[in-house]
């Protein structure tokens, strides 16, 4: 026979080891030491994002520099305080600012929006060139930037506005869609 010490101790330990599964259980309790992740989410976020996009033959084409990236569930990337230019080998002489810019997985466009400048120091006529408006789409391999918003432009001390615009960054050619007006000095 068990004396009644033993049988109290293991009644004790025996409720010592039920009480500690009962509160080791998952889920139990308000204070849930373990953080639960939502593993379902895709996408990543990235602090002074920089991403090389190449050409159809692999060599680099242009680098994209920002302040964030962050894809989104729909492949977008989304960036914010961008900075676009082509690479030197492109002897492409543009840099492009934004506010911010999306590049969607199923295009091979860059969408700048907010505050969009592109300045080039060997730009149309040879002149310095700049080239202000809200929203910009640019084919990097094709060396496209087209917009069909509100444009300024300022090509040494000429200085025009319009709706619309394409311009072939590469060739240096711009098409201006409609609206247009300007100012010449002599």
């Amino acid at each position: 026979m068990v004396d009644l010490r033993t049988a109290i101790v293991l009644i004790a330990l025996t409720a010592g080891a039920l009480a500690s599964w009962y509160l080791a259980r998952p889920g139990h309790g308000d204070g849930d030491a373990t953080p639960t992740f939502d593993t379902t989410q895709q996408g990543y976020y990235l602090k002074s994002a920089r991403i090389l996009g190449t050409g159809p033959n692999g060599d680099l084409l242009y680098e994209l520099r920002a302040e964030d990236a962050e894809q989104k569930e729909n492949d977008h990337v989304f960036f914010t305080n961008v900075l676009l230019q082509y690479s030197p080998q492109s002897s492409v002489p543009w840099r492009v600012n934004a506010d911010s810019a999306v590049i969607r997985q199923d295009e091979n466009r860059v969408l700048l929006s907010g505050n969009v400048r592109a300045i080039s120091s060997e730009g149309f006529s040879g002149k310095d060139t700049e080239l202000r408006t809200q929203y910009l789409e640019i084919d990097p391999e094709n060396y496209l930037a087209e917009t069909n918003e509100r444009v300024q432009i300022r090509i040494g001390a000429r200085s025009l506005t319009a709706t619309g615009m394409l311009a072939s960054l590469k060739d240096n050619r711009l098409e201006l869609k409609s609206n247009v007006s300007g100012k010449f000095a002599p």
